[in-house]
Formats: structure tokens, sequence, C-alpha cells
């Protein structure tokens, strides 16, 4: 295709950054982030294809995973095109100066309007699903995170969310935790409904001290135009993003 008259490919998923070193995308819900043992579909793959296709490059084509979204969520996510690259975000992902800003839609509202969640999480693998503990225990993890609720439409809540750590269903478990599943997240409480729905969870922008230059950036997808996020508006986006957004500079 790129050698047809010289016209680049579409890319295969909506960019939005690319340079010489960094590929920022949007992940559709339902789409690994890695490899697995079951051979369904990769983001790495994914774009390790997309970019031979678009720039017609002979042999392999490094592309590098820096951070993971879980399988349901989409949005946002950031990879590197060379090895240093994922160098220099995998160690700001690991000192935490690597922004993740997510946007939630939940049943209810949490008792406080804004605060900091702090638990520790047990996976069981065999269910694929986490357990949330006030207190350490043996093979759990600390997870914490930020929220703040932006808006709220009937039963439901628009929350913004800061992960201060990664941890595998983070802020579906945290979230339901305190008595807020997320929308269509059946695995974590949510009420059932007809069909098949991506659970309310996007990943709405990444902030990062880019790898070369250093200059501060700040990647950003909006939601889809489907329910339940439909049912904010424009200045209940605007509201979330001022009210846990990225800092400029990933200050902390």
């Amino acid at each position: 295709m790129s050698g047809n008259g010289g016209t680049t490919p579409a890319p295969l998923l909506p960019v939005l950054y690319e340079d010489n070193h960094l590929l920022a995308v949007v992940k559709p819900p339902g789409i690994l982030s890695q490899a697995d043992e079951t051979g369904e579909a990769d983001m790495v793959t994914l774009l390790k294809q997309d970019l031979k296709n678009r720039y017609d490059k002979p042999g392999n084509v490094y592309v590098g995973l820096v951070h993971r979204l879980d399988r349901p969520v989409g949005g946002a996510m950031l990879f590197a095109k060379t090895s240093k690259a994922a160098s220099r975000l995998s160690e700001a992902v690991r000192s935490r100066s690597f922004d993740k800003l997510y946007l939630a839609v939940a049943h209810g509202a949490p008792a406080a309007l804004s605060g900091r969640l702090k638990h520790y999480l047990r996976k069981d693998a065999a269910r694929n699903v986490v357990t949330v503990h006030d207190k350490p225990l043996a093979d759990a993890k600390e997870a914490v995170l930020d929220y703040a609720v932006a808006a709220r439409k009937g039963p439901y809540s628009l929350i913004a969310v800061k992960l201060l750590t990664g941890r595998s269903h983070q802020i579906r478990a945290q979230l339901s935790a305190i008595g807020c599943p997320l929308v269509f997240d059946r695995k974590y409480g949510a009420p059932p409904v007809q069909g098949e729905q991506d659970i309310a969870l996007w990943s709405t922008s990444v902030g990062v001290a880019h790898p070369v230059t250093k200059e501060w950036l700040t990647i950003v997808a909006r939601p889809p135009a489907a329910e339940p996020w439909t049912r904010f508006a424009e200045e209940d986006y605007a509201t979330a993003l001022a009210l846990l957004g990225p800092e400029g500079g990933g200050g902390r």
C-alpha cells in the first residue's frame, strides 16, 4: 500500500501523538495490551504490523510496552518506538512521574466527593478477579488512587481517577468496594443489563516528560459517544479534567 504513488496508509488505530520515539493511540476496549497464551489480538502486535505497513519497514519493528490497560478498558495508551525511550518511560512509571488519568461512570457516588483510596488487592487468577482488603495480607498488593466526583446525572456519577499504583482491575475493584461499581461492570457488582456492553472506564490522559526532549507531554482521549458517557455534557468532562487533570510537569 505504501508504495502506491507514495501514499502512506492510514493508521490502524487512532493516533494521538507520534514522533521518532513515541506512539500514543486509542486502545479499543476488548483488546489485550500484550500477547498472552490465548493468541488473541493484542496492542503490541497490532502496532508492530501497523508501523510496518505505514512506513514500509522491512524486518522487525520495535514497539515497547510502557504501561498496561485492562482488557475491557479503552482510551489513551503510550508506547515506545525505541529501546532507549522504553527504558526511560519505564523508569518514569516506577518513580510515579507518569500521570494516568481515567474517567469512570459509576452507580451512586462516594460519600466524600473527593479523596484518596488505599486498599490491598489480592488476585484470584483462576477467576480473574481481585478481592479488596483494608489491611495488608499475604500476596496482596497495595493499591492507591485519588478520585473526584465531577458530575451527577440521575443514578450515575462521573468520577475522575488518578492512579498512584497500577494494579490489575484496581479502579473497578476499589470503587466497587466503596459502593460505587462501574456501569456495566458485572464482575464487580454492577446490575445486569441486556446485551454486551463495555464497562464505563476510560483512559482519558497520560502525561510524562518526553524521554529525549524532556518536554512534558499530555496526551488526551475523549470517551466514546455511547451510553453512559453521553449522559454527561462537555462541561462535565472539562470539570473532571480540571479536578485531577495533568499538572504540566508531573510535579509530585
